[in-house]
């Protein structure tokens, strides 16, 4: 019975995003129990409190575009439309054009690239953070840019990873670029 409701909970998140959940399906066949404790960082990826969504997504989506250019990628750009992130902030961060980014999407932008790379300037960018949004604010993105690195890794794991495709902004494919030019 659980096998059954797990199995259609799954296809209702395939259809509803357009995502392939075959790596779920996966867990879930050599063990419910693994799939209902990866579902238990929904608690984690879903937390957001004091910071702006724009800049909450920015991160999403920053992380995922690091660990996978491709399908994780376009569920976080997705999930953000959803949310109500414009199209052109979702744009900018994914082409990596801080000029084009508001204020919050541009710190949530360097934070979260800053973070990744254990660069020295995140604990500035950590302190702005906390100044402009709390404490709540800066749990919030550590959770994000955590959760979204998650999901990649155990999809490349279990050799479900996928080579860097366009993700669809707006109804708009682009190209995604991972590293500064």
């Amino acid at each position: 019975m659980i096998k059954w409701l797990l199995r259609r909970r799954l296809a209702e998140f395939e259809r509803s995003f357009n995502y392939d959940v075959s790596y779920t399906r996966e867990i879930l066949d050599a063990s419910p129990r693994a799939l209902l404790a990866l579902g238990r960082i929904k608690a984690l990826a879903t937390y957001r409190r004091d910071v702006p969504k724009n800049a909450y997504y920015t991160a999403k989506l920053v992380a995922a575009r690091n660990e996978d250019c491709g399908p994780c990628t376009q569920l976080v750009v997705t999930m953000a439309e959803r949310a109500g992130v414009p199209s052109d902030m979702l744009r900018a961060v994914l082409a990596r054009d801080e000029r084009a980014m508001n204020e919050n999407v541009a710190l949530g932008f360097r934070f979260t690239e800053a973070v990744l790379a254990h660069a020295p300037q995140a604990d500035d960018l950590r302190e702005e953070v906390m100044r402009r949004w709390g404490k709540r604010a800066l749990v919030s993105l550590a959770f994000a840019i955590t959760a979204a690195r998650l999901y990649p890794t155990v999809k490349y794991a279990l050799g479900y990873g996928k080579a860097c495709t366009r993700v669809s902004v707006g109804g708009t494919p682009l190209p995604v670029r991972r590293q500064a030019a």
